[in-house]
């Protein structure tokens, strides 16, 4: 079912009557798209706050709050860089944990963005169904949430370039546009876990194991080039191949991407960004009932 479709003036000598509201069953559809844009732009404001409650919420605002949040990919790091390069014996090099450590900052921008988006929109029931807004500034909130925590790991980031001989170049400069195709990939992804927590409440618990799996086959623990020959259809589905390895290959190899890199990247990203609007929109006047 949908929101009010219709009302009709009845008789309004009989108790019983006058304005009623009539549910029509609920047909997929996007909504007026200039209209939706001007007011979700009008609303922009909005999309900041949220994210700031979020952030109040966990004390990510905190000192204590962001140290936590550059820590945890750090130590995790660590672990994995002692699992994969000491204890099974490979040669190892001094930019090998950078390259560890820039894959797994970025991973989990992604990673945030997801599970927040998932919880957005279900977390914010109480305002969709009281409140007429653009609906899609939840999971976009949720996206500047998980971008808020990324940007003190950078800090370390470029700490660990500099101890491990990385250095620094003017190509390093391109991880900015990089960041943003990042960005809109992660956008897309927001937007298709939060429509897809309201109808599956199970998607936030299934998330942790599913995202653990993908870091697995993605070229951040190893490098894209290093895999195996069985495994090189990955490379073609695993969305990360481009947009994990071009960003290793500007930070840590100080390397311009090919330009097919670049379009497969752009493709993914535009690509997520396109459905999860569409499913996300399209769905949206569903959103009051289904809570």
């Amino acid at each position: 079912m949908s929101e009010t479709v219709t009302a009709h003036a009845l008789d309004d000598d009989n108790e019983f009557t006058g304005d009623h509201h009539v549910y029509e069953p609920f047909k997929v559809g996007l909504p007026k798209l200039k209209p939706y844009f001007d007011e979700l732009w009008r609303r922009r404001g909005f999309l900041t706050e949220a994210s700031r409650a979020t952030l109040r919420a966990t004390q990510a605002n905190t000192v204590i709050g962001q140290l936590w949040a550059v820590l945890n990919p750090l130590l995790l790091g660590l672990v994995y860089f002692m699992l994969i390069y000491i204890l099974s014996g490979q040669n190892t090099s001094p930019t090998q944990f950078a390259h560890l450590l820039s894959g797994l900052f970025l991973f989990y921008f992604i990673q945030g963005s997801m599970t927040g988006g998932a919880s957005s929109v279900v977390g914010a029931g109480k305002m969709i169904v009281n409140t007429a807004f653009p609906r899609l500034l939840l999971p976009l909130a949720a996206v500047r949430t998980a971008f808020r925590r990324f940007w003190p790991t950078l800090i370390v980031l470029f700490l660990a370039m500099i101890g491990s001989g990385v250095g620094v170049s003017p190509v390093q400069l391109l991880a900015i546009p990089w960041f943003i195709i990042a960005a809109i990939f992660a956008g897309g992804l927001a937007m298709i876990m939060a429509t897809l927590q309201l109808y599956f409440r199970d998607t936030a618990s299934f998330l942790p194991y599913f995202t653990r799996i993908w870091l697995y086959i993605s070229p951040v623990l190893w490098y894209a080039d290093k895999v195996p020959h069985r495994l090189q259809f990955l490379e073609v589905v695993n969305p990360l191949f481009s947009i994990c390895g071009g960003w290793s290959q500007i930070l840590i190899e100080k390397q311009v991407p090919d330009p097919s890199t670049w379009l497969v990247a752009l493709a993914w990203a535009l690509g997520s960004l396109l459905l999860g609007g569409y499913y996300f929109m399209s769905r949206e006047r569903d959103f009051a009932v289904r809570l």
